[in-house]
Protein backbone atom coordinates (compact mmCIF):
# COMPACT_ATOMS: atom_id res chain seq x y z
CA UNK A 1 0.00 0.00 0.00
CA UNK A 2 1.62 3.69 -0.75
CA UNK A 3 0.11 6.27 0.37
CA UNK A 4 -0.28 9.66 -1.18
CA UNK A 5 1.58 12.66 0.35
CA UNK A 6 -2.27 14.06 1.12
CA UNK A 7 -2.84 10.98 3.05
CA UNK A 8 0.82 10.48 4.66
CA UNK A 9 0.26 13.65 7.32
CA UNK A 10 -2.84 11.89 8.46
CA UNK A 11 -1.49 8.45 9.42
CA UNK A 12 1.52 9.80 10.72
CA UNK A 13 -0.92 12.33 12.86
CA UNK A 14 -2.62 9.06 13.67
CA UNK A 15 0.52 6.68 14.53
CA UNK A 16 1.82 9.58 16.79
CA UNK A 17 -1.35 9.81 18.67
CA UNK A 18 -1.64 6.11 19.31
CA UNK A 19 1.85 6.11 20.52
CA UNK A 20 1.45 9.02 23.08
CA UNK A 21 -1.86 7.04 24.12
CA UNK A 22 0.62 3.96 24.74
CA UNK A 23 2.77 6.04 26.75
CA UNK A 24 0.01 7.28 29.03
CA UNK A 25 -1.42 3.98 29.32
CA UNK A 26 1.69 2.65 30.99
CA UNK A 27 1.97 2.23 34.70
CA UNK A 28 3.96 5.30 36.46
CA UNK A 29 5.85 1.95 38.22
CA UNK A 30 7.03 1.42 34.63
CA UNK A 31 8.40 4.50 34.02
CA UNK A 32 10.29 5.25 37.62
CA UNK A 33 13.74 4.46 37.82
CA UNK A 34 13.33 1.88 40.77
CA UNK A 35 17.29 1.31 40.52
CA UNK A 36 18.15 4.78 42.76
CA UNK A 37 17.49 5.07 46.37
CA UNK A 38 18.52 7.91 48.50
CA UNK A 39 19.61 8.10 52.49
CA UNK A 40 19.55 10.37 54.23
CA UNK A 41 21.50 11.08 57.26
CA UNK A 42 22.83 13.79 59.67
CA UNK A 43 25.58 13.81 57.25
CA UNK A 44 24.26 14.29 54.33
CA UNK A 45 22.30 12.43 51.46
CA UNK A 46 23.56 9.07 49.81
CA UNK A 47 22.86 7.60 47.07
CA UNK A 48 22.85 3.84 46.00
CA UNK A 49 22.07 1.63 43.27
CA UNK A 50 19.89 -0.94 44.39
CA UNK A 51 18.08 -4.04 42.33
CA UNK A 52 14.64 -4.29 44.33
CA UNK A 53 13.55 -7.97 45.18
CA UNK A 54 9.81 -8.51 45.79
CA UNK A 55 9.23 -11.63 45.37
CA UNK A 56 9.39 -15.07 47.45
CA UNK A 57 11.89 -16.48 45.24
CA UNK A 58 14.22 -13.65 44.49
CA UNK A 59 13.92 -12.42 48.29
CA UNK A 60 15.16 -15.58 49.54
CA UNK A 61 17.96 -15.73 47.02
CA UNK A 62 19.18 -12.26 47.90
CA UNK A 63 22.99 -11.64 47.82
CA UNK A 64 23.67 -15.41 47.96
CA UNK A 65 27.07 -16.07 46.05
CA UNK A 66 27.75 -12.45 45.04
CA UNK A 67 31.62 -11.74 46.18
CA UNK A 68 32.00 -8.25 45.70
CA UNK A 69 29.54 -4.76 45.90
CA UNK A 70 30.14 -1.47 45.43
CA UNK A 71 29.92 1.16 48.04
CA UNK A 72 27.53 2.66 46.57
CA UNK A 73 25.54 -0.53 45.68
CA UNK A 74 22.66 -2.58 47.31
CA UNK A 75 19.76 -4.95 47.24
CA UNK A 76 16.34 -3.70 48.40
CA UNK A 77 13.80 -6.47 49.71
CA UNK A 78 10.45 -5.13 49.50
CA UNK A 79 7.91 -7.36 51.87
CA UNK A 80 4.61 -5.10 50.22
CA UNK A 81 3.40 -4.65 53.77
CA UNK A 82 4.52 -3.81 57.61
CA UNK A 83 5.08 -7.19 58.95
CA UNK A 84 8.16 -8.45 61.29
CA UNK A 85 11.01 -10.31 59.39
CA UNK A 86 14.23 -12.04 59.63
CA UNK A 87 17.66 -12.67 57.93
CA UNK A 88 20.48 -14.85 57.81
CA UNK A 89 23.44 -14.65 56.02
CA UNK A 90 24.27 -18.27 54.46
CA UNK A 91 25.57 -18.81 51.07
CA UNK A 92 26.46 -14.77 51.98
CA UNK A 93 30.37 -14.17 51.11
CA UNK A 94 30.27 -10.78 51.93
CA UNK A 95 29.27 -8.76 55.19
CA UNK A 96 26.52 -6.69 55.15
CA UNK A 97 24.48 -4.10 56.71
CA UNK A 98 21.25 -4.64 57.15
CA UNK A 99 18.76 -1.86 57.34
CA UNK A 100 15.15 -2.29 58.06
CA UNK A 101 12.97 0.45 57.54
CA UNK A 102 9.42 1.13 57.60
CA UNK A 103 6.48 1.85 55.46
CA UNK A 104 6.92 5.52 55.80
CA UNK A 105 10.68 5.25 55.11
CA UNK A 106 12.12 5.66 57.86
CA UNK A 107 14.76 3.62 59.17
CA UNK A 108 13.54 1.43 62.18
CA UNK A 109 16.91 -0.47 62.94
CA UNK A 110 20.13 -0.98 61.49
CA UNK A 111 22.24 -4.40 61.94
CA UNK A 112 25.65 -3.53 61.26
CA UNK A 113 28.42 -5.85 59.52
CA UNK A 114 26.12 -9.23 59.34
CA UNK A 115 29.05 -12.14 59.18
CA UNK A 116 29.30 -13.98 55.97
CA UNK A 117 28.04 -17.60 56.28
CA UNK A 118 26.42 -17.16 58.98
CA UNK A 119 23.17 -18.85 60.13
CA UNK A 120 21.77 -16.60 63.15
CA UNK A 121 18.51 -15.11 62.96
CA UNK A 122 18.54 -11.14 62.18
CA UNK A 123 15.17 -9.59 62.97
CA UNK A 124 13.85 -6.47 61.79
CA UNK A 125 12.95 -5.65 65.97
CA UNK A 126 9.49 -4.66 64.77
CA UNK A 127 7.31 -4.79 61.35
CA UNK A 128 9.24 -3.26 58.37
CA UNK A 129 8.22 -3.17 54.99
CA UNK A 130 11.95 -2.87 53.89
CA UNK A 131 15.18 -3.73 54.10
CA UNK A 132 18.21 -2.47 52.52
CA UNK A 133 21.21 -4.62 52.20
CA UNK A 134 24.61 -2.72 51.75
CA UNK A 135 28.61 -3.00 52.05
CA UNK A 136 29.65 -3.91 55.51
CA UNK A 137 29.90 -1.03 57.53
CA UNK A 138 28.86 1.19 55.38
CA UNK A 139 26.04 2.28 57.33
CA UNK A 140 28.27 3.00 60.19
CA UNK A 141 31.01 5.41 57.29
CA UNK A 142 27.60 7.54 56.37
CA UNK A 143 26.34 7.99 59.89
CA UNK A 144 22.91 6.42 59.01
CA UNK A 145 20.66 6.15 62.32
CA UNK A 146 17.54 4.69 63.68
CA UNK A 147 15.03 7.66 62.25
CA UNK A 148 16.62 8.44 59.15
CA UNK A 149 14.79 8.47 56.28
CA UNK A 150 15.52 6.12 52.85
CA UNK A 151 14.10 7.79 49.96
CA UNK A 152 12.93 5.46 46.68
CA UNK A 153 9.70 5.17 44.40
CA UNK A 154 8.51 2.90 45.94
CA UNK A 155 7.31 4.71 49.05
CA UNK A 156 4.86 7.14 48.86
CA UNK A 157 5.75 10.95 49.49
CA UNK A 158 4.48 12.25 52.41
Amino acid sequence: MMLSAQGLAPALRHAGAVIALALLALPAAVLADESKLVLQTATGEYSFNVQVVDTPESRAQGLMFVTELADDAGMLFDFKEERPVSFWMRNTFIPLDMIFVGADGLVRNVHVNARPHDVTSIPSDGPVQYVLEIPGGRSVEIGLQPGDRMEHDRIAAD
